[in-house]
């Protein structure tokens, strides 16, 4: 992996689960990470404890994704201190389940102003950055089913493969400033979203999961670093499956 040593990493969601996960994986290779987190201070500052205890520098910044001049606030101050913005990860995201006829319309657009436009919005506010630096990695955090749908999760579902569009767009639009954007796909991964779920439900879906069991967050994290890395610097446009064989 290339090392990201005085690269300056931006993580949304990062606070906990896969967020925290890639926060640290990156803090292993050097990388200042600046972290956002929508309310759970706590949790946030032993993100930042544990990004300092893998020999990275860390920063923990509280805005809402959803909201465009936040964002665009927290890329400039984050710019104005660091010098520089190398990566961003968009992975923010809420999953509100429910069928589609009791489906309550703050719900549903509470998913896509989190999920889909603060993905849009942050792409936004560091784009100016990354093409005056005539580089950059933009990781976008979509999920299986976004891929391949999943009954009750009409929402959640339209909000990820609405990132897999953007992630393709954005791609061919900011390729010619060498700005790569990719996205990585989780299948059922253990965090606080999947704990929730029903004991006869999780047997089933390792039934159909070829290598039997649900996956970790270090191991999104590490898919999510390949990306960003130069070992990666021929790919763009891609959805890096990270499933388990759930969904090829």
């Amino acid at each position: 992996m290339s090392d990201f040593k005085d690269k300056v990493v931006f993580i949304t969601g990062g606070s906990r689960g896969i967020g925290r996960a890639c926060a640290v994986a990156f803090a292993k290779r050097g990388a200042t990470v600046v972290i956002n987190y929508a309310g759970n201070e706590a949790a946030a500052t032993e993100t930042v404890k544990l990004i300092g205890e893998a020999g990275g520098k860390g920063k923990a910044v509280r805005f809402d994704v959803a909201n465009p001049e936040e964002c665009n606030k927290a890329v400039e101050e984050t710019v104005k201190e660091l010098g520089r913005l190398d990566v961003l990860v968009n992975n923010a995201g809420v999953a509100i389940d429910g069928l589609i006829m009791r489906f309550a319309d703050a719900d549903y657009q509470k998913t896509l102003d989190i999920n889909l436009k603060g993905a849009f919005n942050l792409i936004r506010a560091v784009s100016r950055t990354m093409m005056k630096q005539r580089a950059g990695v933009i990781i976008n955090m979509t999920s299986i089913v976004g891929e391949m749908g999943n009954g009750g999760q009409a929402a959640y579902a339209a909000s990820k493969a609405g990132l897999i569009g953007l992630t393709k767009a954005m791609a061919k639009e900011l390729a010619p400033r060498n700005i790569r954007v990719c996205a990585v796909s989780p299948g059922f991964i253990e965090t606080d979203m999947t704990t929730h779920i029903p004991e006869e439900a999780r047997k089933m879906m390792l039934q159909v999961t070829p290598l039997a069991r649900l996956g970790r967050a270090e191991e999104v994290a590490a898919a999510t670093v390949f990306l960003a890395s130069n070992d990666a610097s021929y790919i763009t446009g891609e959805v890096l499956k990270v499933n388990g064989g759930m969904y090829m």
